[in-house]
């Protein structure tokens, strides 16, 4: 499941190695920099670069999956994780799996019955975090750090003029991505988030949960469609024009916070919200037959149900 994972590993984790003098040996596109009197050293190991000083070393900024697995199309194991992270130290003769998470994106890309942009625009709200309906995605940004986003994996690779596995060409690809930027341990309530931790069963199995249950708070807008086939009177039309109307508003909740608010700003007298509340009660409570769940939510909500079960 994870993506981009940056990590910090200092001098004394790595056993008193000299990052400038041996590290440079095992990069490519090698590049010495002075900043304050203080050497800096760039360089890459494949897709991920890497940057020295005498006291730290980080690697980054770059797909671990696509590092290790050739594409970040794929979903990658705890064990391929654990490979990955493994070949990693190897590569750089260094214990990568002290070193410390400071960015890490979990997600995963689904081969989808129809396009992405039907699924996301039936997303809301997302309590504590800013919603934002971007060119290139749905996002849901919150202040200490974490992001959750959607987009279209297809359209992506396309931008950035990269190559799309044959089994994902011409089909219709959702990815959901969770990001964490900073205050990466803060956010997972631990002292410190290591390499090592990222193939740590359970706390592999927490961040696959948080993940999904990031996903199941979203509030949903027509989670479910009109059932148009079960309409034979002028009373379950009307039923169903005011269902319709509350699905678009939100859902049952927000149209009665809506009523409220009308109520407050006067608009409404009590009497009047008072009937207005009991008529999208009644229909809510009689909404059985009159609707079907929402089918591509339902194939969505499948999709990442089943995505946690499977972690090895």
């Amino acid at each position: 499941m994870f993506d981009t994972v940056n990590f910090m590993l200092s001098q004394s984790e790595a056993g008193g190695v000299d990052f400038l003098s041996e590290i440079p040996c095992y990069l490519e596109n090698v590049g010495e920099h002075s900043y304050s009197y203080k050497v800096i050293v760039t360089g890459n190991v494949g897709g991920l670069k890497v940057r020295l000083n005498e006291n730290t070393m980080k690697v980054g900024n770059g797909s671990l999956c696509k590092w290790y697995l050739g594409d970040n199309y794929k979903t990658p194991t705890r064990g391929d994780t654990q490979r990955a992270i493994e070949k990693l130290s190897d590569t750089l003769h260094v214990p990568m799996g002290k070193a410390t998470v400071t960015r890490l994106d979990l997600g995963r890309a689904f081969i989808m019955r129809y396009p992405p942009e039907v699924y996301l625009n039936h997303f809301g709200e997302l309590q504590y975090t800013k919603r934002l309906q971007a060119a290139d995605g749905l996002y849901y940004t919150q202040k200490k750090g974490m992001q959750l986003c959607f987009y279209d994996k297809n359209k992506e690779q396309r931008e950035h003029g990269e190559p799309i596995p044959e089994m994902y060409a011409g089909r219709n690809v959702l990815r959901y991505e969770q990001r964490y930027n900073r205050r990466i341990a803060a956010n997972l309530k631990v002292s410190k988030v290591t390499g090592a931790m990222l193939y740590d069963e359970g706390f592999y199995i927490s961040l696959l949960n948080l993940w999904r249950d990031k996903y199941n708070a979203i509030q949903k807008i027509n989670d479910v469609s009109l059932n148009f086939c079960e309409m034979r009177t002028k009373q379950q039309l009307y039923r169903m024009g005011v269902l319709s109307l509350i699905e678009k508003t939100g859902g049952q909740t927000q149209m009665l916070q809506q009523i409220s608010e009308a109520q407050k700003r006067g608009e409404l007298s009590k009497k009047q919200a008072y009937d207005l509340r009991q008529v999208v009660n009644d229909v809510c409570k009689a909404k059985s037959g009159l609707t079907v769940p929402n089918e591509a939510i339902q194939e969505l909500d499948a999709k990442i149900k089943n995505a946690v079960k499977y972690y090895r």
